[in-house]
């Protein structure tokens, strides 16, 4: 395959690095504030609700529902010419933070706002493994 046909692999920045090494066991954590109780997304330094730097990634169900979404039709990236039509969506999941990710296994015009989904990884390298949703 060209590098002009590889799909381009996430790039940690240091705050993601717990984040990404729990995909690659096929695990979702989020950062969860060991202050005001809160889980949130992206991982960042402090929690976004009460600006405390104390807090653990912990275990999140990888239930929620589908927030927003938009269905591709066009080709913006060489790699991604076999999969379009193809949906980028916003999930909730039941803690609360936010995610954007693809929704695969169902048809994109079956996908629905309010949508009950399910996390399932995508192992797109060696050591890169994507959470996509699936319907749950």
């Amino acid at each position: 395959m060209s590098d002009r046909a590889r799909k381009p692999l996430p790039k940690p920045a240091p705050e993601s690095v717990p984040y990404w090494e729990a995909t690659k066991r096929h695990q979702l954590e989020l950062p969860k504030c060991n202050a005001c109780g809160k889980f949130w997304f992206p991982p960042s330094k402090s929690c976004p609700n009460c600006l405390a730097a104390d807090f653990d990634f912990k275990p999140v169900s990888g239930r929620g529902k589908v927030y927003s979404f938009v269905t591709f039709h066009r080709v913006y990236h060489p790699a991604f010419a076999g999969e379009v039509p193809y949906v980028v969506a916003i999930v909730e999941l039941e803690e609360g933070p936010r995610l954007l990710s693809n929704i695969i296994g169902i048809k994109p015009d079956a996908v629905k706002c309010e949508m009950p989904v399910k996390v399932v990884f995508d192992d797109v390298a060696e050591n890169v493994s994507v959470p996509k949703f699936t319907p749950a």
